[in-house]
């Protein structure tokens, strides 16, 4: 596969976008070469895609991807808030959902969302319209798409509770619709193929008060300001929570509350947390990642699984 130029420095990768736009003379989108990506994430680190598409609407999408090369890597970054992007940039196509895909609306105890609707506002509609259930999507940083990934949840409630069908984008073009036993969902993982691009969701939750659903939402805002670092530089919980055990405990136990790799720090409020402080790479990150698992292996005999997606090109 083609591989960025300047090896050690920002990457420059070659340029694909104006092959892509003659082979697809009716894409709607936007296609860019050679565009940052740190500005789009949590962490704000990281360097360029090959080329980034912003579809105008799902049929723009199934049309660009069904005239994709299938040798070209695929990546959806979504809210950014669950992914390491290393600081050789991306290889391939980056696809990022915007405003096309941020519908939502209420009928009666369900909930219609596009893919790129923050959690939060989910969350918000819910509570808004007397629909009970959803308010734990309070907790999560990210949006409707990467919650149908990871089968996110918080609180005791995963996506999977509240979730009746979704729709989404496989890798020739073909749009598909999924129920939720579809979804082959687990701890933190779904079993739908990794290539598939969640375009949209339906959401069902329980009669409500709206005033007491605000005031749960309430309660895990502050609970969440309260132990985690939510005003910084980070990607949300590092590492999945091994069967019986937390993750964080376990970290802590190792002695790496606070640990640095240059301007990467384990969060010392919350050491499932890994910080930036500023200036840290994205291989600090990943580097100081690596430490604790392996600290936490010789202390407990665990070995951690990254919760956080790691893609791109080290330098």
């Amino acid at each position: 596969m083609l591989a960025p130029q300047n090896k050690g420095r920002p990457a420059i990768f070659p340029v694909i976008t104006s092959e892509l736009n003659a082979a697809m003379p009716d894409l709607r989108g936007l296609l860019t070469a050679n565009a940052p990506l740190a500005h789009l994430t949590w962490f704000r680190t990281g360097g360029p895609a090959q080329a980034l598409f912003e579809p105008a609407s799902e049929n723009d999408l199934a049309y660009f991807l069904g005239a994709l090369d299938p040798t070209i890597p695929v990546l959806v970054l979504g809210a950014g808030s669950n992914i390491l992007l290393r600081d050789g940039g991306v290889e391939g196509v980056v696809i990022q959902l915007g405003k096309a895909f941020q519908g939502l609306e209420t009928e009666g105890l369900t909930l219609r969302a596009g893919a790129a609707v923050p959690d939060v506002k989910l969350s918000s509609a819910a509570a808004q319209a007397g629909i009970a259930g959803l308010s734990f999507f309070r907790g999560i940083p990210g949006s409707v798409g990467g919650a149908l990934r990871m089968n996110a949840g918080a609180y005791g409630a995963e996506t999977k509770d509240v979730l009746i069908t979704c729709r989404g984008v496989d890798r020739s073009g073909n749009v598909v619709a999924l129920s939720s036993a579809d979804m082959g969902f687990s701890y933190r993982h779904c079993g739908v193929a990794p290539d598939m691009i969640f375009t949209r969701a339906v959401f069902a939750g329980t009669q409500g008060d709206p005033n007491a659903i605000l005031a749960e939402m309430a309660e895990f805002s502050r609970a969440r300001a309260q132990s985690q670092p939510v005003n910084t530089r980070t990607g949300g919980s590092t590492f999945k929570n091994p069967p019986g055990q937390k993750a964080w405990e376990l970290v802590d136990k190792a002695g790496c509350r606070g640990l640095a790799v240059g301007d990467a720090q384990v969060s010392e409020l919350h050491c499932n947390f890994l910080i930036n402080r500023g200036k840290a790479t994205a291989a600090d990150l990943e580097s100081l990642g690596e430490l604790v698992r392996a600290r936490v292996k010789e202390t407990s005999g665990v070995t951690l699984e990254w919760e956080i997606l790691r893609v791109g090109v080290s330098l």
